[in-house]
């Protein structure tokens, strides 16, 4: 529902109301889906494509840009039933309401598109397209299958290709429908027919076409088959922009059927190239050993010497050792007899002067005796003296002259008799033994003048 807009002070100009119109289409207008038949259809020299959308009641003009329709795959004609998706505009230079078309699809390709996407996600759910399924190609085929319709203008384009690339294959075609009625039944036979053969790999072909033309390669049969089959199978269906259950299934998906015999069929003459340099390197290795091996042989020529002459020259070797063992023995003992000769006459210096250090050894023996009884008497005198003070300080001999020690309930030595109180109890220790007292009266010392 539009809100009223406040009339403006100045009158607008028709640019700006067209300007205005356009902005609230396309503002209140998402991208949708319309469905329609075809009229007026014009392809422009400029690429871009005008027509108008009607149904029993109404009409609508559409433009579809270059960039869009490049992208389309097919061609559009009057009387067809589409759907497009379309942004609701306004054309401002003449006025009027037109739908800008984004892209297009037959009438039900969207129901088939569904059914598409549900069959998709049930079979990879259940691993169907997992990656570890999938084979890798044998790298030199001897016998490759073509499953396609003998009809199909992909299966020149195969034949074209494989006469090209690998002409010494040999070729086993296994017919089938690729559309219509039963189509997919029929195509999961004759994959299982091709399963039984003697076949190295498998292509499974046909041209492009729309989604109901290709729709037999979007069965649930045919994507089975392709899982069970024993030898792996390259998928070339429809054109670059089309894909199936069938490329999700197969080994590997090519984007044409000329494609997918380049990708299972090796290039001889590519194949012969890599042979003619795998002969020359092998060549050239087997020269450069034999080099290496002749050169390696002149090496040990050369070492190789006569028995006879060998023991000539060890035995030179031999009387050659003898004679450096001679000198070295020599050298030796010319040596051990130099140091015996230095050692002897540090002897003879030293023995006459062994008398004075016996003299001197029993002085220095007598110096410490002396020494030692002086430190003695010393340490004897301090030992006294520090006894006699400590028997000064002993409590016990205090006792022992017939005084006593008084402790009160705590086992504190009382000094004053004013920290008592009558009834106190108190413990006399003696130098001989201990007796119990209790205080029965405080004579309290007299006060200083």
């Amino acid at each position: 529902m539009f809100i009223d807009a406040p009339a403006p002070s100045t009158p607008l100009s028709v640019t700006e109301l067209n300007r205005r119109v356009r902005e609230c289409l396309e503002s209140r207008f998402p991208l949708s889906w319309i469905s329609g038949e075809i009229s007026n259809l014009t392809y422009a020299a400029s690429g871009h494509v005008y027509f108008s959308l009607k149904d029993s009641q109404a009409q609508v003009r559409c433009v579809m840009w270059r960039s869009r329709a490049q992208l389309l795959g097919w061609r559009l004609e009057n009387g067809q039933k589409i759907e497009a998706r379309a942004l609701v505009s306004f054309y401002e230079p003449r006025g009027e309401f037109q739908l800008n078309v984004d892209a297009v699809r037959r009438a039900g390709q969207g129901d088939l598109f569904e059914r598409f996407l549900r069959l998709k996600a049930q079979l990879e759910n259940e691993g169907l397209f997992a990656v570890d399924r999938k084979r890798p190609l044998p790298a030199f085929p001897r016998t490759l299958g073509i499953i396609t319709s003998p009809q199909a203008a992909a299966l020149r384009d195969v034949l074209s290709t494989l006469k090209r690339r690998a002409p010494h294959l040999a070729l086993r075609l296994f017919p089938t429908p690729v559309q219509g009625d039963g189509a997919g039944q029929r195509i999961a036979d004759a994959i299982q027919a091709a399963g039984r053969s003697d076949c190295d790999v498998l292509i499974l072909c046909r041209g492009g076409g729309s989604i109901e033309d290709l729709w037999a390669f979007n069965e649930e049969v045919v994507a089975r088959a392709i899982s069970a089959c024993p030898m792996p199978l390259v998928s070339g269906v429809g054109h670059e922009t089309d894909f199936t259950i069938a490329d999700f299934a197969a080994d590997l998906r090519a984007p044409t059927p000329t494609a997918a015999a380049e990708l299972a069929a090796p290039d001889r003459e590519q194949l012969r190239q890599q042979l003619a340099q795998t002969g020359e390197r092998l060549a050239r290795h087997q020269e450069r050993g034999l080099a290496q091996r002749q050169q390696a042989l002149d090496w040990l020529g050369a070492r190789l010497l006569h028995p006879a002459e060998r023991l000539r020259q060890q035995s030179l070797q031999v009387q050659a050792c003898g004679q450096r063992l001679a000198l070295a023995q020599n050298r030796s003992l010319e040596r051990q007899q130099a140091s015996l000769a230095r050692l002897e006459q540090r002897l003879r210096t030293v023995r006459p002067q062994a008398h004075r250090q016996q003299e001197r050894l029993a002085y220095l023996q007598q110096g410490l005796h002396n020494q030692l009884r002086q430190e003695l008497f010393a340490r004897r005198t301090t030992l006294n003296g520090l006894e006699r003070s400590l028997q000064q300080l002993n409590p016990h001999a205090v006792l022992a002259r017939g005084y006593a020690l008084a402790l009160d309930a705590n086992g504190q030595a009382i000094r004053d008799a004013a920290a008592l109180q009558t009834g106190d109890r108190l413990t006399l220790s003696f130098a001989r033994g201990q007796a119990a007292a209790t205080v029965t009266q405080v004579v309290a010392p007299p006060e200083a003048d």
